[in-house]
């Protein structure tokens, strides 16, 4: 998300080179495999969740969105849309929490709703029969 978030403020630049270089500079421990995975899904399909969170948040234009709250929901949708090793309650759960953490008062609350309709709407939601936790 934070790689995500720094590509997108600057407008510019690789978001994987961008992951690459933050990982070696803060030499934290961030599985980079599952990182750089969420990062190829995002950019492969941006144009795909970019409309898909427009579409879910009716009363945002899509540059109005909070930034970081705009990156959390494309790390999420990712998930959700394209990576069935996540299981959806986990995407949802982990996209609110990090709303919670480093987004502003509302943003926990506006994610939830984006990141869940965006989900009840997709076709994984009605292969699996819905996620009961998130009706």
């Amino acid at each position: 998300m934070q790689s995500l978030y720094e590509w997108d403020f600057r407008g510019a630049g690789d978001p994987l080179a961008i992951l690459k270089r933050n990982c070696h500079d803060l030499d934290t421990k961030v599985d980079l495999d599952f990182s750089s995975r969420l990062i190829k899904l995002f950019t492969s399909h941006q144009d795909e969740i970019d409309g898909l969170i427009t579409k879910a948040a009716p009363e945002w234009p899509f540059g109005q969105i909070a930034l970081l709250d705009r990156n959390v929901l494309r790390v999420a949708t990712a998930e959700l849309l394209y990576d069935e090793t996540v299981p959806p309650k986990v995407a949802i759960n982990e996209a609110v929490e990090l709303a919670k953490t480093y987004g502003s008062a509302t943003s926990s609350r506006f994610v939830n709703g984006v990141i869940g309709t965006i989900y009840r709407q997709s076709k994984r939601y009605k292969t699996e029969g819905g996620d009961k936790d998130h009706d």
